[in-house]
């Protein structure tokens, strides 16, 4: 089981979800319409490593944060 946060803008609780990759967290985040619209444009980072590979393998206990993008100065 894997531990999801939303940061920033996102208005999502933290979910906890049992998934083997990042492909197939992505599947399932892509239905739900609050979550969805944010996937392209955000970074995801697990164990706080940014990553960008979809294929990057999920394991029992990662935390995975989806940060959107953010201005400002």
């Amino acid at each position: 089981m894997v531990t999801i946060s939303f940061l920033g803008p996102i208005e999502h609780e933290e979910m906890k979800l049992d998934v083997s990759s990042l492909k197939e967290l992505k599947n399932i985040l892509s239905e739900d319409e609050s979550i969805s619209k944010w996937l392209l444009n955000s970074a995801i980072a697990i164990n706080d490593n940014i990553v960008t590979d979809i294929n990057t393998p999920l394991k029992d206990g990662d935390t995975i944060a989806l940060l959107p993008p953010v201005c400002g100065g």
